[in-house]
């Protein structure tokens, strides 16, 4: 099985990035992995996973209520969470009342970082550090921009993270459910560069495959499988029901290239699973 996998990974070497990196990962760890594993690779918007996961644990910890009033009016908290807050992509004017539409949104993430950081009294960063990165050993990894898409990071820490969705510590299992289940049901809406979807399912952090096609996830992925991608031509997903994750990470802005080349490395890892 480890040699199918192998080749399956050798598929990265010919998406044409200047550096990548990916592994297959499972609950223990790596199960393969291909590329550069130790350079530095901005995560872009795979960030919202773990900005997601520093503001449930705020809520874990009492620091904050997850339908508490926060964005435009008529938001929540769950509302920014789940791209659902009616904030555009990037701008500060809603431009949909809250809980009408899935309308993909920095800024409503930018606004979490913010919101956090008050209630812990110091920057998000050091926040997402104490409490994300630093508890999961991932040392290299750092945020240097917006907490809607500012870590840069090597491929190990982002295992790290996968094998945190795949068996959560962090989180308590009510919290890390309610991520990765549909939040605000029916919702249709828009994935960035993938397409208009009715619905998109979206939890709280995560995106949700569902029944979404075609999409940059696997044919093969279960309707289950969550995770993000990124603008900088990273992914990361869990697929629950097969209990493994990928994570893909190169420094090719995400394309045409990208639908093409990620779900076809999804299939063959889950075929070469079996």
């Amino acid at each position: 099985m480890s040699d199918h996998i192998d080749a399956v990974l050798a598929a990265v070497d010919g998406w044409g990035a200047g550096h990548v990196a990916t592994a297959v990962v499972g609950p223990d760890g790596i199960l393969a992995r291909r590329g550069e594993a130790a350079h530095l690779f901005r995560l872009a918007s795979v960030t919202k996973l773990a900005t997601a996961w520093a503001v449930l644990i705020a809520i874990e910890d009492g620091r904050l209520e997850l339908d508490a009033p926060a964005g435009p009016p008529g938001a929540t908290v769950r509302h920014l969470l789940a791209h659902a807050s009616g904030l555009p992509f990037e701008g500060d004017a809603p431009i949909s009342p809250a809980g009408r539409r899935r309308i993909y949104s920095n800024p409503g993430y930018d606004a979490l970082g913010r919101l956090v950081a008050d209630r812990r009294g110091r920057p998000f960063e050091d926040v997402l550090h104490a409490r994300v990165l630093e508890p999961l050993g991932m040392a290299g990894t750092r945020l240097v921009d917006r907490p809607s898409q500012g870590l840069w990071g090597p491929l190990d820490d982002l295992v790290a993270f996968a094998q945190e969705l795949l068996r959560p510590r962090l989180l308590s299992s009510a919290a890390a459910s309610l991520a990765t289940n549909v939040a605000f049901p029916g919702l249709p809406g828009v994935v960035p560069g993938v397409g208009n979807f009715d619905p998109c399912d979206w939890g709280l952090g995560p995106e949700l495959h569902g029944a979404k096609a075609p999409h940059w996830m696997g044919t093969r992925n279960s309707p289950a499988t969550f995770g993000h991608f990124g603008g900088s031509g990273t992914f990361l997903w869990v697929d629950p029901d097969a209990d493994v994750a990928v994570v893909a990470l190169t420094d090719r802005e995400y394309g045409p290239w990208a639908l093409e080349a990620w779900p076809t490395l999804s299939d063959g890892v889950l075929a070469a699973l079996g």
